[in-house]
């Protein structure tokens, strides 16, 4: 019987997912260096998987966005430092199975091992629930990964953008509302609308924090107004 540890379990805590294959769990942490059991394969189902779910998040976000353009976003998110910073703040680190060298050596803070293990990890999940459970997971995990890769080339967020666009019309700020928020307290979501004087139509966005809810209803009320300057 497969032995979970109490760092692999808050990990998936974390992850907000009970593997009924905790095998395979454990089988995802483990580096190379910790023996001929470990995680490359499952990184090698992950990394496609991830490459199609930010794919297909980028391409239903961004209507009008060139396939160049959709591209450069993907590799913005799917990155080896962006799957790290994933990985620590799910406190992967913590919960790697190394061999000595690598953990005389620091692996568990190198961003390669962190990046593979990120991937083992939705290779992991896939296996043990099913395709909608690692969409919806990896969109929360990454939330904050979609919303840097912006297409606008300034680096200003939506938020800053929708307002400097309505501030040169000598219009009012737009009004973010809190519409609803759900999900247990380690994996919350909130649905938030945006409204602008003018326009009878509001937006709305959704996100694992109100900013990233409200930066994505900033987003939408932005393609709104794009469509009426054509």
């Amino acid at each position: 019987m497969v032995t979970v540890t109490r760092a692999q379990h808050r990990l998936a805590y974390r992850l907000g997912h009970s593997f009924d294959q905790p095998e395979l769990l454990v089988r995802a942490l483990t580096h190379r260096s910790a023996g001929a059991c470990n995680n490359e394969r499952l990184e090698f189902l992950g990394d496609a998987i991830l490459a199609f779910l930010v794919g297909e998040h980028l391409f239903d976000t961004y209507s009008d966005a060139s396939e160049g353009k959709l591209t450069r976003l993907r590799s913005r998110v799917v990155r080896r430092e962006s799957l790290a910073d994933a990985a620590r703040k799910l406190g992967v680190g913590d919960a790697l199975i190394l061999g000595a060298g690598e953990r005389k050596t620091r692996g568990r803070e190198r961003d390669s091992i962190l990046a593979g293990a990120f991937e083992a990890l939705v290779g992991a999940l896939y296996l043990d629930s099913d395709f909608a459970t690692c969409r919806d997971r990896t969109r929360v995990l990454l939330d904050e990964w979609f919303e840097a890769a912006s297409l606008d080339d300034g680096g200003k967020d939506a938020k800053t953008r929708l307002q400097e666009r309505l501030q040169a019309r000598a219009k009012s700020l737009p009004e973010y509302r809190i519409v609803e928020v759900g999900g247990a307290a380690h994996c919350q979501s909130f649905i938030v609308s945006c409204r602008v004087d003018g326009l009878d139509e509001d937006t709305t966005g959704t996100g694992t924090s109100r900013r990233r809810a409200e930066q994505n209803a900033a987003k939408r009320m932005m393609a709104i107004l794009d469509e009426l300057d054509d």
